[in-house]
């Protein structure tokens, strides 16, 4: 591997817009390296790693001219290339993690574990099967804890007695607890089998007033999670979504303080939106959308609406206080809209695209919405659970990634032409901010040329790449000195998933030496417990764990 001048590797590869780009302040990696000084951010995000001769981050396996890296890299990547050609080298040579660096390894619990009465579902079955985990020196489980469960019958009554005998079988188990804050509707989703809704309270608040849930723009309310434009608005009863959050997440922390003061419970994750992430609700299924469209923008509730007038009229364009028009539909593609289509040239593009005045106004106002928010409940999940690490989940919005528009990530409300460096900076700083690790899931995805046949290849083999979207954005975590974590998204039982999880869990030749800071395994089924699925799934431990496993 070579690091090579950025400043000539600029050169080579363009940004994907010609803002100016500041420079970030020298820092120290989590390697405890320094990195150069005075690195353009865009450049360092998307072009610093060069593995044997390519380009990694941001940009999909671009060719550098070979000038650029040294004689011996090239050498040996002409060489390696030839050997593999030859058939000397076999192609998918597995890697010994021997030694490695140790991952704790956690496993989602199934979605029914706890009913909609708040009571726990087969519990004998659920010990006999952690048992087993336990006997693979699995580190822990990981499981949501339901606002739409917990808090169902009236306000700020709150039932957890079932969770209570969960976690007593886990702490007798010797295992350790990762507890989900899930403020969001369970079902309709990749691998949700159940169905569990908001609070009761809250769905009947919302028939009388339903701009407290995200709104499209043919006004298709979503129930999924609120509206971030309620955070302080005292629309739930005499509370604000805010108090809300932070009254259950403070009677969860009472109600069980010995889990926290024996280490039971060893981190909290932050639910931030729709599935928990952090991200606007913009690519329902239940409002049709299908990959890989570019979803819609969500924010025509009336309090979003308000917030978007008040900014326009401090810029002093009250004609910009509206959503953009010519976004297209939840299918559209990049190439299909006004707003989001790439004319060839800056000086082609028109007064009303994503790189207009309005359209670079719109989206830093509609992304600064989703980073306030986060910065609000994150700030008082710290108050709550003051002393035990939290963590915020974001998923990868890869299919657009490697499109000029980025136009999935930004319905999603990652602002990738307008923030100071690039869509992902401002919000590990937000989580560094509070003290929050990143659980960032895309890890088990591979690039294309790996999936040709899979229906998302054949769908848009140009624009999705999520193998450099997971290299950006663990970059920019590890640069500002954030943990990341992941967990699988699809069913994996074969060892080739679980190598593609290694991979990414324990870079080879990363840039700042750095690792997962933990994996999740969703999740727990009786697939994972047949005899071959679990065996591949301990040997993945094992190699997580840095144990030796024969080949």
């Amino acid at each position: 591997m070579s690091i090579i001048n950025v400043e000539l590797l600029g050169k080579l590869i363009p940004a994907h817009n010609s803002m100016a780009i500041p420079l970030l302040s020298p820092t120290a990696n989590c390697s405890g390296r320094s990195i150069a000084r005075r690195r353009p951010c865009k450049l360092l995000m998307r072009s610093v790693l060069v593995k044997s001769g390519i380009a990694v981050v941001g940009e999909t396996e671009e060719k550098l001219d070979r000038s650029v890296v040294d004689a011996d890299s090239a050498g040996a990547y002409s060489e390696t290339k030839q050997q593999v050609a030859a058939g000397i080298i076999p192609k998918a040579q597995e890697r010994d993690f021997t030694d490695t660096t140790y991952i704790p390894v956690y496993v989602m619990l199934p979605l029914g574990t706890i009913n909609m009465e708040g009571e726990l579902v087969d519990p004998d079955d659920l010990i006999n099967q952690l048992r087993i985990l336990k006997s693979i020196n699995v580190d822990g489980v990981t499981i949501d804890c339901w606002w739409g469960i917990v808090e169902a019958r009236a306000p700020q009554l709150y039932n957890w007695s079932g969770y209570r005998k969960l976690f007593q079988i886990v702490r007798d188990l010797k295992l350790k607890l990762h507890v989900v804050m899930s403020f969001h509707e369970c079902g309709g989703n990749i691998g949700d089998d159940v169905h569990i809704p908001l609070p009761q309270w809250v769905l009947e608040i919302g028939s009388q007033n339903p701009d407290i849930f995200f709104t499209d723009r043919e006004k298709r309310r979503n129930h999924e999670c609120l509206t971030w434009g309620i955070d302080n608005e005292r629309v739930l009863g005499s509370r604000t979504a805010l108090e809300v959050y932070f009254d259950y997440m403070k009677n969860f922390r009472v109600e069980f303080d010995e889990f926290f003061e024996n280490g039971v419970i060893s981190k909290i994750e932050i639910g931030l939106g729709p599935c928990g992430e952090l991200r606007y609700p913009s690519h329902p299924a239940k409002h049709g959308w299908e990959y890989p469209g570019n979803g819609e923008f969500q924010c025509y509730d009336k309090y979003l609406m308000n917030s978007l007038m008040k900014a326009a009229k401090v810029r002093g364009h009250l004609f910009w206080g509206k959503a953009p028009d010519n976004a297209g539909s939840y299918n559209s593609k990049p190439q299909d809209t006004k707003f989001f289509c790439y004319k060839g040239s800056p000086f082609a593009r028109g007064r009303d695209d994503y790189y207009s005045l309005y359209g670079r106004f719109f989206l830093k106002w509609y992304s600064q919405f989703l980073i306030d928010h986060v910065d609000r409940v994150l700030a008082l999940a710290n108050l709550a659970f003051k002393g035990t690490p939290i963590s915020a989940k974001l998923r990868g919005i890869y299919w657009s990634y490697r499109t000029t528009s980025h136009a999935a990530e930004l319905t999603a409300g990652f602002c990738v032409h307008t923030s100071d460096c690039d869509a992902y900076t401002p919000i590990v700083s937000i989580l560094k901010k509070h003290e929050t690790a990143l659980n960032f899931i895309c890890g088990e995805l591979r690039t294309l040329d790996q999936h040709e046949n899979s229906p998302e290849a054949s769908a848009d083999p140009k624009g999705a790449d999520p193998k450099g979207l997971i290299n950006q954005v663990t970059f920019v975590a590890w640069y500002l000195g954030v943990p990341v974590a992941s967990e699988n998204v699809l069913p994996c039982y074969d060892r080739e998933s679980y190598n593609k999880i290694l991979e990414n869990a324990k870079p080879l030749d990363d840039p700042v030496a750095c690792h997962y800071s933990a994996f999740t395994y969703l999740r727990l089924s009786p697939y994972v417990m047949e005899d071959q699925n679990f065996t591949e799934f301990e040997r993945f431990v094992k190699q997580m764990h840095g144990e030796y496993v024969p080949c």
